[in-house]
């Protein structure tokens, strides 16, 4: 699904829904940009249970995410993926505007 030219893949769809079901509390999967980390910007990850009027929502097969307006700006065009390999699991975001990122993946600069 694509919002704002963000899109949530397939397996992060699936795997933000299965999170998400294992907490009653919650309903989705916050993903923010904020300054800071190695690369000058940092990817925050949080479950979340209140939309803001101002949010973005993706939804794709039962998932929510929700993301900022301000952190629109620096995710434009970028997808959300789920990669569970020998390394381990995680949520990775493929940026086209990141110039440069280091190696944890959660940092970057534009």
């Amino acid at each position: 699904m694509t919002t704002q030219n963000v899109t949530l893949s397939q397996a992060a769809a699936k795997r933000i829904a299965a999170i998400v079901a294992a907490d009653a509390d919650k309903n989705a999967l916050r993903v923010a940009v904020e300054g800071g980390g190695c690369s000058g910007f940092s990817y925050k990850f949080d479950l979340d249970k209140d939309q803001q009027d101002d949010d973005i929502v993706i939804t794709r097969d039962g998932a929510t995410v929700l993301i900022d307006p301000v952190s629109l700006i620096y995710m434009a065009g970028s997808e959300i993926d789920f990669v569970d390999n020998l390394l381990g699991q995680s949520f990775q975001i493929k940026n086209p505007n990141a110039v440069a990122s280091c190696g944890c993946g959660t940092s970057f600069s534009v």
